[in-house]
């Protein structure tokens, strides 16, 4: 059987996964075994972490929200259920940034869900 060269094949594979690991320190990003490692790695995490990104930022939104509600002597949880009985349907990104932004519209919003919970 005769011998089968893989010439510019497979070069043409190892330096597109050098192309992803560009940058990466050491031999991470020079050698062919330790870049291949590092793309699966780095592929793998990437995927993760988009999914890990939106619990992270809910969980600054509903810690953002806590904060401006015990200002105005309300808890979290105490705000969400005045929210669900006033039935005012805001999402935690939108209430976190009128918190932030705009705290008089959002000591509005707290005055009603209070008239709620009485």
């Amino acid at each position: 059987m005769p011998r089968v060269k893989t010439g510019f094949v497979r070069r043409r594979k190892h330096n597109k996964v050098k192309k992803l690991v560009k940058g990466q320190w050491g031999s991470r990003g020079r050698l062919w075994k330790r870049s291949k490692e590092a793309m699966i790695k780095s592929l793998f995490y990437s995927y993760r972490d988009r999914r890990q990104k939106r619990r992270q930022l809910r969980t600054l939104w509903i810690a953002r929200m806590n904060a401006a509600a015990r200002v105005h002597g309300l808890t979290y949880s105490r705000l969400i259920h005045g929210l669900n009985q006033a039935q005012i349907e805001m999402d935690r990104k939108i209430l976190s940034n009128l918190a932030i932004q705009d705290p008089q519209a959002f000591a509005q919003v707290i005055a009603v869900v209070k008239q709620a919970l009485a």
